[in-house]
């Protein structure tokens, strides 16, 4: 998936899943939810993004019913979902931070008596299948790595075959390969058609597997659009990367036309310029004229994390929302 690619061209036809507006839930004197928006579609993968404590986790446990907000309105299904908690559950499925079961309980147990709870229910095999747990299907809970731990909180999620899939920071601590087979395994899920609703800190993971992404900080959201075009609004000015031979003084190159912020380790040199084309026009006639050899040059636009940066002032901690 590349980010903000076609994949949400059907997704935009598709029914509305949940719909939360306004949401509100204070702490004390801590907003934890400040009038949250949003809505998720059938067969999208929707992305809250936002520093540890922007207010994800509370959004996300008001949403599934596991706190009451002090405000606002949560549709599910096309139900108001807290006056029909029971029914929504049937239809949805979670895999929070962390899973914790009984020690010696197996994944197959955990699945068929996770199934017990719903109408509807798949066979644990499948779902051993599905989630690369054939081999560790009778180990005891105790016994399985973090990465088979966390599979197995995907099996459970999807136990009731949900229409909706609430995946809270779902690879936290987990090893590179781990992670990567995760990914693997949340990129396929809109193309079953679920919608999955996605909270991360981590902007790799909500560029790569977010169809739209709602930038979420101190409580609020901030903005909300697809990876590209939430990049797009970046205000950020491209960054150049030069290196040459011989080297270059930095203040050769000092009275280049939008050039901004030069910088140098001695061998290469870093600048910003809002003129791209015009500025690397010059560059290159000037280091011409000079006989001084490119060895690299490359132009490095906006990124998701220059944009999350601008928008929650660089607040990387969260440290005012729970």
């Amino acid at each position: 998936r590349a980010p903000g690619d076609l994949s949400l061209r059907t997704t935009t036809k598709m029914p509305v899943i949940a719909a939360v507006r306004n949401l509100r839930k204070s702490y004390g004197k801590v907003q934890g939810a400040g009038g949250i928006s949003f809505e998720v579609r059938s067969g999208e993968i929707f992305g809250l993004l936002g520093p540890n404590g922007a207010g994800k986790t509370t959004t996300v446990e008001c949403l599934l019913g596991l706190c009451d907000p002090d405000s606002g309105d949560i549709e599910l299904f096309g139900m108001d979902a807290r006056r029909h908690p029971a029914e929504v559950r049937q239809k949805i499925g979670a895999a929070l931070q962390t899973t914790s079961l009984q020690d010696k309980i197996t994944p197959r147990e955990a699945l068929r008596m996770f199934g017990s709870f719903y109408r509807h229910r798949c066979e644990p095999r499948q779902l051993l299948e599905r989630f690369a747990l054939t081999d560790k299907s009778d180990a005891p809970f105790d016994t399985l790595s973090g990465g088979q731990r966390q599979r197995l909180a995907l099996a459970l999620a999807f136990v009731n075959d949900p229409e909706l899939v609430v995946l809270d920071e779902p690879s936290t601590g987990l090893d590179p390969q781990a992670r990567r087979d995760l990914h693997h395994e949340i990129a396929g899920m809109d193309r079953d058609r679920h919608a999955v609703l996605l909270t991360t800190h981590n902007i790799e993971e909500a560029e790569r597997l977010c169809d739209r992404i709602a930038i979420i900080d101190r409580g609020r959201i901030v903005a909300t659009g697809t990876p590209r075009e939430l990049i797009n609004r970046s205000t950020s000015a491209p960054s150049v990367f030069l290196s040459t031979v011989p080297s270059v003084d930095p203040q050769l190159l000092a009275t280049l036309p939008a050039m901004q912020d030069l910088t140098s380790d001695g061998s290469r040199l870093r600048f910003t310029t809002l003129d791209v084309n015009r500025t690397l026009t010059e560059l290159l006639r000037l280091l011409d004229t000079r006989g001084i050899q490119i060895a690299e040059l490359s132009v490095r636009k906006s990124t998701l994390e220059d944009v999350l940066l601008e928008l929650t002032g660089g607040n990387k901690t969260g440290e005012d929302v729970p």
